[in-house]
């Protein structure tokens, strides 16, 4: 399993939220950091007793008052637009695709999502060293992907998980679904042991 192939399976978690969140702090952290900057006469004595809004661009909106409102407004509504469709893919579930073996009309073969994760998870559950395992189907019925969560016994050798993962349960996945690729994301954790109650 390679890196770029694992990382569409967590496509959703980190490109879209994440790096517009970041994009977001950053330009407020510089912009606040700037306006400290000029307020504390870093750039100058005279910048830093400037009013906020400069003189010749207060001059020039008021000069061009009717543009300068339309483009506010048009800015206005396109930063709502956006925000709303920020907020809503965030909020929206992520998609669990079913996937389609056979369109023939009349004998359709659709496999769906919870088939495809239950069967995984049996098959990772059975590996050596696996005490439990979740498996997630996510992606699009073109382009399914899995996230698996293992749980570890103490002791298991890792590399032989992740050897008998690949070989045998995200193969025989592969192959069961006739696909070439499966992305798929591990993440591993150590199972604890129940704590013992002293008497």
């Amino acid at each position: 399993m390679s890196k770029s192939i694992a990382a569409k399976a967590l496509s959703r978690s980190y490109t879209g939220e994440r790096a517009l969140t970041f994009l977001v702090g950053l330009l407020a952290l510089t912009g606040g950091a700037l306006a400290l900057v000029v307020g504390f006469g870093g750039l100058g004595e005279f910048r830093g007793r400037r009013p906020l809004l400069d003189p010749i661009a207060v001059g020039w909106l008021g000069s061009h008052a009717t543009p300068a409102r339309i483009a506010a407004i048009v800015l206005g509504v396109l930063l709502f637009v956006l925000g709303l469709r920020w907020a809503v893919r965030s909020l929206r579930p992520e998609q669990r695709p079913d996937l389609d073996l056979d369109r023939t009309e009349g004998a359709e073969l659709v496999v769906t999502a919870t088939a495809i994760a239950d069967a995984v998870r049996t098959d990772a559950e059975r590996l050596d060293g696996v005490s439990r395992a979740r498996v997630r189907a996510v992606g699009s019925r073109t382009s399914p992907a899995l996230r698996i969560t293992l749980w570890l016994r103490e002791g298991t050798d890792l590399k032989a998980v992740w050897s008998d993962l690949d070989a045998r349960v995200l193969e025989q996945a592969r192959a069961s679904l006739g696909l070439d690729s499966l992305p798929t994301a591990v993440r591993v954790e150590l199972d604890t042991s129940p704590a013992e109650r002293v008497r």
